[in-house]
């Protein structure tokens, strides 16, 4: 019972974190566009930086967060040690 207490808790700040994260990280994008956008001005700066901050970033390796979101996804429908085993190997993976 306290595994499944502990991996609630687990979910629930994921869940609570994903919006803060999300800010900070469009915060960061501005901040880095801001600074490549230099000295350009007028409808120049405006299209760089439309197309700077809509740019999608480099592939990163997925985070722990997402991988137990996605593993946990995949997990449906077990229960027990099927579960906890598949949980195991899926956490494991690198990605």
């Amino acid at each position: 019972m306290k595994i499944q207490s502990a991996f609630a808790a687990l979910v629930l700040g994921a869940v609570l974190a994903s919006p803060a994260f999300a800010q900070n990280s469009q915060q960061s994008k501005m901040t880095a566009c801001n600074q490549q956008a230099g000295d350009k001005k007028g409808d120049d700066r405006k299209a760089f930086m439309k197309s700077c901050l809509s740019a999608k970033p480099a592939a990163a390796p997925m985070s722990q967060q997402d991988k137990m979101k996605a593993c946990n996804t995949q997990a449906t429908g077990k229960k027990g040690d099927d579960r906890k085993a598949f949980m195991s190997t899926c956490l494991s993976n690198k990605s």
